[in-house]
C-alpha cells in the first residue's frame, strides 16, 4: 500500500505515468533512507512515541533492508512508487504494528529530501575522493614527461614555446580549484531538512537537533518552507559545480583529441585506449576522449532541466520536483565516470618527445626575439614591427 493511500485504488495507467522512474532511480537511495529512517526511530523513542522494544525492533529491521540493499535482493516494485514505500510495508512485514508507527512526525517530502541531502553529501565526497586521485596521476605524469617542450597555442594556430608540464599543470589547478567548488557546495547544502514535514512543521516535540547529529549535518534547516524550496536549489548548484569540472575535463579531451593526431602525435594513447571502424581496416580512434568531450554538454542539459523545472513554482512542494532527481543522480553518475576516466588517462598517457622537439618551430620565438631588442633599450612597439618583418614572407600568415 502507498504512503497516501487510504482505500482507493488509482488508476493503473495513471499510476505507471506518476510513477515515472522513482521505483528505478530509487534504488540509489535506499541506503541512505534506512540511515534517515534509523535517526528519525532513535529521535521517536526518546520523544516517548515509541518504546525500547518498538526502537530496537525497527532499527533490526532497517538494518536487514541496507544488507538486503547491498546484496542487490531488496526490491522496489512500481506499485511501491519509491523507496519509502517499499522501506515502510517491508517493516510493516517484518515488524507489525511497530512498522506502522515509523512515519509518525515526518512527511515524505522531508523524507525524501533528507535521503537525497544525504545521496549528495556522499556523491559529492566521492567527487573529492576522485579528484584527489586524479590529481596525483597528473603530478606523477608532470614529473616524467614536465619538461619536455612543446607548442603553445592560441586560434588554434602555434604561438609561443609552451611545455608537457605547463599544459598539463594548467588542468592540475583547474581540478584543484574544482576541490574548492565542491568543498562549497557541500557546506551549502549540510543542512537537515528531517522534521519539516510537507513544508509547514510537524505539531509535535520532535527533536531535530538529536537527528542533525545522528545524521552528521552540520546545522538544523530551521524554516520548514524553504526545507522545500531548497529542493531543486541545492541541487542546481550542485549540478552547476559538476559542471565545472566537465568544461575542464571537456578541454583536456578536446586538447588531447588535438594532440593525438597521427599528423601532430605529441601525445600517444594505448592501443587498449584506441577503438575501430566497422570499415576502414587502418582506424584507431579516441572515442574515449570524444565522449568525455560530450559528456560536458550532457551535465549541462542536466543543470538546465533542473533550473526549468523548478522555476515558475509558488512556494511548497510541488510534483514537477519529482522530475528532477533522475538530473542528480546521472549528473553524478555521469561526472564520477568522467573524473575516473581521466586520471586513467594521464595513467597511461605518453609523450612523444621527439615529435614535440621537431614542431618547436622558428615562429615560436618570435615573441621572444622581440623582447631580446627590448632589453636592448628598443621600444616595444618598434621590436614587435621588426621582428614581424623577418616572418611577412612566410607562407603561413600569423595572427597576433
Amino acid at each position: 500500500m502507498k504512503l497516501w493511500q487510504k482505500t482507493r485504488h488509482l488508476d493503473k495507467e495513471v499510476e505507471r505515468f506518476t510513477v515515472g522512474r522513482d521505483y528505478v532511480l530509487d534504488q540509489e537511495l535506499i541506503y541512505y533512507d534506512c540511515i534517515a529512517s534509523k535517526a528519525h526511530v532513535r529521535m521517536l523513542g526518546k520523544i516517548g512515541i515509541l518504546d525500547k522494544k518498538e526502537v530496537n525492533s525497527l532499527l533490526r529491521g532497517l538494518d536487514k533492508i541496507i544488507e538486503l540493499n547491498k546484496k542487490g535482493k531488496f526490491e522496489i516494485r512500481l506499485e511501491d512508487e519509491d523507496c519509502h514505500t517499499a522501506i515502510e510495508n517491508f517493516l510493516i512485514d517484518e515488524v507489525g504494528d511497530a512498522g506502522k508507527k515509523i512515519h509518525t512526525g515526518r512527511s515524505r517530502n522531508d523524507q525524501v529530501l533528507t535521503a537525497i541531502r544525504l545521496y549528495c553529501k556522499a556523491k559529492l565526497n566521492d567527487c573529492l575522493e576522485s579528484i584527489r586521485n586524479t590529481l596525483a596521476h597528473i603530478r606523477v605524469f608532470i614529473d616524467q614527461f614536465g619538461e619536455i617542450p612543446m607548442p603553445g597555442y592560441t586560434h588554434t594556430r602555434k604561438a609561443m614555446p609552451s611545455s608537457v608540464g605547463l599544459w598539463a599543470g594548467a588542468f592540475r589547478d583547474s581540478l584543484t580549484d574544482d576541490l574548492d567548488l565542491v568543498q562549497a557546495v557541500l557546506k551549502l547544502i549540510d543542512q537537515n531538512p528531517l522534521g519539516t514535514g510537507a513544508g509547514y512543521g510537524i505539531p509535535l516535540p520532535l527533536d531535530r537537533e538529536m537527528t542533525t547529529a545522528e545524521l552528521g549535518f552540520a546545522k538544523t534547516q530551521k524554516n520548514s518552507i524553504y526545507a522545500q524550496n531548497s529542493r531543486g536549489k541545492f541541487e542546481s548548484f550542485i549540478l552547476s559545480v559538476l559542471g565545472q569540472i566537465m568544461l575542464d575535463i571537456n578541454k583536456l579531451a578536446t586538447d588531447l583529441v588535438l594532440f593525438t593526431l597521427p599528423s601532430m602525435a605529441y601525445f600517444i594513447l594505448p592501443e587498449e585506449f584506441l577503438t575501430g571502424s566497422s570499415i576502414m581496416p587502418q582506424k584507431k580512434n579516441p572515442d574515449v576522449l570524444e565522449l568525455l568531450r560530450g559528456k560536458y554538454h550532457e551535465v549541462f542539459a542536466y543543470e538546465i532541466q533542473l533550473k526549468n523545472t523548478t522555476v515558475n513554482l509558488i512556494s511548497g512542494y510541488h510534483r514537477d520536483i519529482q522530475l528532477t532527481k533522475e538530473a542528480v543522480i546521472r549528473g553524478f553518475n555521469t561526472v564520477l565516470g568522467s573524473i575516473y576516466m581521466t586520471g586513467l588517462i594521464f595513467q597511461n598517457l605518453k609523450v612523444i618527445e621527439e615529435n614535440c622537439e621537431v614542431a618547436m618551430t622558428d615562429e615560436l620565438f618570435a615573441a621572444e626575439k622581440a623582447y631580446r631588442l627590448v632589453l636592448q633599450g628598443v621600444p616595444f612597439r618598434d621590436a614587435y614591427r621588426e621582428i614581424g618583418k623577418q616572418y611577412e614572407s612566410s607562407k603561413v600568415l600569423y595572427y597576433e
